[in-house]
């Protein structure tokens, strides 16, 4: 969210992952019904930003009488984009879910800027939540998201999206058509061209996982046969079961019309064409994919690192794997948690970290020394991230409870995911919108609360990490707990407004109970850690002195690994260098 991406140049790389601060990069992973253990659809979603408040956006369902238009603003700037005809009812929005399990997420790839629409109404984030408003499953979503580029056309970078409902997860990749296609006399091919944006969006094989991370992913395309793959011209067909494959009906032949393309259907490639490969796409981008994968099935993806470093672009990774064992919700939430520990590539292990394994690098991410380009990882946790969510879609329970976004803000590898259920009309003050914002403190906003605790934790982040970890644990635990409770009790509830009424209530006060345990855990890690001292505990309290005053015993003074004072006699020299004076 909050993007201004483009494919820029950074130290030569073309890369979108490695940029400067004005651009973003976000990572989402699909999971498929077969590749759950309960049978739930599941989506998630970094939002990273260094600009990007984290809140939880609503939209309340409403109706419109005939002829209502809508104004159009730009996701990124708030720019007004222009007005198209409003629908006669929208559906409630909880951040990027609606109120009948439908969920959207996506992640910039940018691709050939020359593709920029500069002249269209429908930017992606118009595109992904005007569909939470007007589709209910992932089929509409398609639709829906095909008739607002044909009619208005699209006017941000490339974008991938993912899309799930309860019982099927969609891949959708889309790029806009900037570049008109000209006759032989150089004037615009009034019979050849039309607006829009060629896109290709493929469902997720059940059993399967899959994800992208800021690079188009999608290469081969089935050829349209009326049955497993259909082009945007087919939509009537669109909820064949076999169906698998949907793209525009021009998505080879504009590629050609303008030059990027000259073979056959057959040999074309949406990535490649759109959107090359290169070290830095490989590296920045596909790695956080490869390394998310991993954790899913390490002996099968092991054998991709060297593509994910960008060392063999020709061993592409595949669009989905089949896990290696039914994936639950915390083995999704963990996917998420990442800085490529135990590869080639693990953030705390170089200089970098420093002394505290702290698996963290400031911008910019590449650099130069010596004449000779370097870059800092990309991992899926970072520091920057505004808000992130795991989503569950789930079929055998009414929607208003069936549908959960696990969210949270900051950063993925230390936030606390919150059930927040998709049919609730009330959001919980700490992640309201308008609750602070991004230059303005608030003392009563998650965003805020959570960036306090993780930048203390980067001072000394190996042993602070832990008292962190261990929180997140206990509540995420207890949520889940808690949510399977709620399944039996109100699984079979048939009226909804008494599901909504519970949903409010009991989605509200898990919000107040991780704001009030967190903000008690901001307190003890302060307390515990102050001044480079680690103080010491007792059956869970801190240890007092034997005086009548409330002292601390001496605490621990945990010198520096060994390894870390070789670095600094190093670069001190005989500066540092115990030795005896002449007398």
């Amino acid at each position: 969210m909050k993007k201004t991406l483009r494919k820029i140049a950074l130290l030569g790389l073309s890369v979108v992952a490695l940029g400067s601060l004005s651009s973003q990069a976000c990572t989402n992973f699909m999971i498929t019904k077969g590749a759950s253990k309960d049978g739930s659809t599941m989506v998630t979603y970094s939002a990273d930003s260094h600009v990007l408040y984290g809140e939880l956006y609503y939209r309340p369902a409403a109706s419109y009488p005939a002829g209502a238009m809508v104004d159009v603003f730009d996701w990124d700037s708030g720019r007004k984009m222009g007005k198209i005809p409003q629908v006669s009812q929208t559906y409630s929005v909880v951040g990027n879910m609606n109120e009948f399990q439908l969920a959207i997420a996506e992640t910039t790839y940018g691709g050939l800027s020359e593709l920029e629409d500069t002249t269209a109404i429908i930017d992606y984030g118009t595109l992904i939540y005007m569909t939470l408003q007007r589709a209910k499953n992932a089929r509409e979503a398609i639709q829906v998201m095909s008739d607002l580029v044909s009619n208005y056309g699209y006017a941000s970078a490339g974008e991938s999206l993912s899309i799930s409902d309860p019982n099927e997860v969609w891949i959708l990749e889309i790029i806009g058509k900037g570049k008109p296609i000209l006759d032989k006399k150089g004037n615009v091919d009034t019979k050849k061209y039309t607006k829009g944006a060629v896109w290709v969006a493929y469902r997720i094989p059940d059993g399967a996982i899959s994800g992208h991370a800021n690079h188009a992913r999608i290469t081969k395309i089935l050829k349209a046969d009326g049955k497993r793959s259909i082009t945007s011209k087919e939509l009537k067909k669109i909820n064949m079961p076999e169906l698998e494959c949907i793209y525009a009906y021009d998505v080879v032949d504009y590629a050609k019309n303008i030059g990027l393309f000259a073979g056959n259907f057959e040999d074309f490639s949406f990535s490649d064409t759109y959107a090359p490969l290169d070290f830095g796409a490989a590296r920045g981008c596909e790695a956080r994919v490869w390394s998310g994968f991993m954790q899913a099935n390490r002996a099968e993806m092991a054998k991709y690192e060297k593509y994910a470093r960008g060392e063999d672009l020709s061993m592409r990774m595949p669009l989905w794997i089949t896990p290696d064992r039914k994936l639950g919700l915390e083995d999704v939430m963990n996917m998420m948690r990442d800085h490529y520990e135990g590869t080639s590539m693990d953030m705390t292990k170089d200089l970098g970290a420093g002394p505290f394994q702290c698996p963290y690098r400031w911008r910019p991410m590449g650099f130069e020394v010596d004449g000779k380009e370097y870059v800092h990882e990309r991992a899926i946790s970072t520091q920057q991230t505004g808000f992130s969510f795991v989503t569950q879609s789930r079929s055998w329970l009414p929607n208003p409870i069936g549908g959960i976004l696990w969210f949270g803000v900051d950063d993925t590898y230390s936030t606390c995911y919150t059930p927040m259920y998709c049919g609730i009309t009330q959001i919980p003050e700490c992640f309201k919108v308008g609750n602070g914002n991004m230059i303005t403190y608030s003392p009563t906003s998650a965003f805020w609360l959570f960036n306090q605790v993780t930048n203390f934790t980067y001072l000394r982040y190996n042993d602070i990490i832990k008292d962190v970890i261990s929180v997140q644990k206990e509540l995420e635990t207890s949520f889940i707990k808690k949510v399977a409770l709620n399944d039996a009790a109100w699984g079979k509830e048939t009226d909804m407004k008494k599901l909504v009424n519970q949903a409010n209530t009991f989605s509200n006060a898990q919000a107040s109970i991780v704001f009030a345990r967190w903000k008690k855990l901001s307190e003890y890690l302060l307390v515990k850690y102050i001044d480079g001292n680690i103080k010491k505990e007792e059956n869970g309290k801190f240890k007092n002195s034997k005086y009548g005053e409330q002292r601390a015993v001496m605490p621990s003074q945990p010198k520096y690994p060994d390894w870390w004072y070789k670095k600094i006699v190093e670069d001190a020299g005989d500066n540092l260098k115990v030795i005896t004076p002449t007398k």
